[in-house]
């Protein structure tokens, strides 16, 4: 199995901004519609864990300085405030850039100012609250089993601890919701002012109780339902001072995530954890989705068993930049992907044919100097848009 000697000297890479994930696997519920790695804490699970993430940093350490942190789950919040220590101390350990942005996705249940003053004392200067829904009606269905006003509470917390950067999390598409529903989300949303907000489609994944719901007829979908919750936030939130950058992401000036974008730019990334995921040297890989595997497999001597391997061309790389380029409302520079990724003149040209094909559809814009971006019918429909992006030999 190949690995990456993530120490080795790719072009350009000491130029590339470097990421760091790290996934807290345990949640006390599973949400109906989470489809992400998850285990119910113990307190072997739980020392596993940290032997294991340990292990994995000493093993595979970042060879530059961090750009960015983004510690997800599962709930990172439900650790306690010792174990949230634990963890921090790790990460700082590390070469973090002097201005790193550090999130970290919090659950408004799992919320106290014992672990707000954890993470703010410890550099933390993001907080990412998974709100899904102020409507007690659909709180439930989106895996979310406190009051309403807990969420208004917790969010008061992080304010007062001194966060100055807060998004939240908002999942739209619940069955039953209708489009006032949303409007009044969204209204709820914007009073708080946090700094960033992501609106997300209740997807169906499988392996989920939402997807069982599918299944058994008890849920549908409707794409003209789902495009008009798209263009409703599209509209509300850009009139309320939140400017859409990308398909399901908005922030007022100078709160979009750092983090979001040097991903959707495929620049690298370093992933730890259970199911994490990484992009570094030229290779994405996934770790084992199983805390004791992993652990394991970190802690011993040989090399450890990955999920998934893929060696990447410069041409792979090209087609996802392109892939979420078109995500973002600013869209791609075509000659910019091309020249980073060293693309031949055949593969930038059957690009450019398929990109002025979405434009003739009315999908997309092109502008000026190879600029392209998706118009608002195509942004409704840029999933189906990535799958027809053509494959790059080179």
């Amino acid at each position: 199995m190949y690995y990456p000697v993530l120490d080795e000297e790719l072009p350009g890479r000491k130029n590339l901004a470097l990421g760091m994930y790290v996934h807290v696997p345990f949640c006390s519920t599973t949400c109906d519609f989470c489809a992400f790695y998850q285990e119910k804490p113990s307190k072997k699970r739980m020392e596993d864990y940290f032997l294991g993430l340990q292990a994995e940093i000493l093993r595979f350490p970042p060879h530059r300085s961090i750009s960015t942190i983004f510690i997800g789950g599962g709930t990172p919040g439900l650790l306690k405030s010792a174990e949230l220590q634990r963890l921090c101390s790790l990460l700082r350990s590390l070469d973090l850039s002097q201005n790193v942005e550090w999130s970290v996705e919090i659950a408004p249940s799992e919320i106290t100012p014992e672990k707000l003053s954890v993470l703010k004392q410890n550099g933390v200067n993001r907080i990412s609250l998974g709100v899904q829904t102020f409507d007690s009606k659909y709180m439930e269905a989106l895996g979310r089993k406190h009051p309403v006003q807990k969420t208004f509470d917790a969010y008061k917390e992080i304010r007062n601890i001194g966060f100055r950067s807060v998004n939240l999390d908002l999942i739209f598409g619940a069955p039953g919701q209708s489009i006032e529903d949303w409007e009044k989300d969204l209204k709820q949303a914007v009073a708080l002012q946090p700094d960033h907000l992501s609106t997300y489609c209740l997807t169906f994944e499988e392996d989920t109780a939402m997807y069982l719901r599918l299944s058994n007829g008890k849920a549908s979908i409707d794409s003209e339902r789902e495009a008009a919750f798209y263009e409703l936030a599209w509209e509300y939130l850009p009139a309320h001072g939140y400017n859409q950058y990308e398909v399901s992401n908005f922030a007022r000036l100078g709160g979009a995530c750092k983090h979001n974008l040097n991903t959707w730019a495929m620049n690298e990334w370093m992933g730890y954890g259970p199911s994490a995921c990484s992009q570094v040297g030229g290779i994405r890989r996934k770790n084992l989705p199983d805390i004791e595997k992993w652990s394991a497999g970190m802690l011993g001597t040989k090399l450890p068993e990955f999920v998934e391997v893929e060696k990447l061309s410069a041409s792979d790389l090209a087609r996802d930049a392109i892939l979420f380029g078109l995500r973002m409302n600013a869209g791609i520079n075509l000659l910019e992907i091309g020249q980073r990724f060293a693309l031949s003149p055949a593969c930038f040209m059957e690009v450019v044919r398929f990109l002025d094909r979405l434009v003739e559809e009315g999908l997309a814009h092109g502008e000026a100097g190879n600029q392209y971006r998706l118009s608002s019918s195509g942004r409704i429909l840029a999933d189906a848009v990535a799958k027809e992006i053509p494959e790059l030999d080179g």
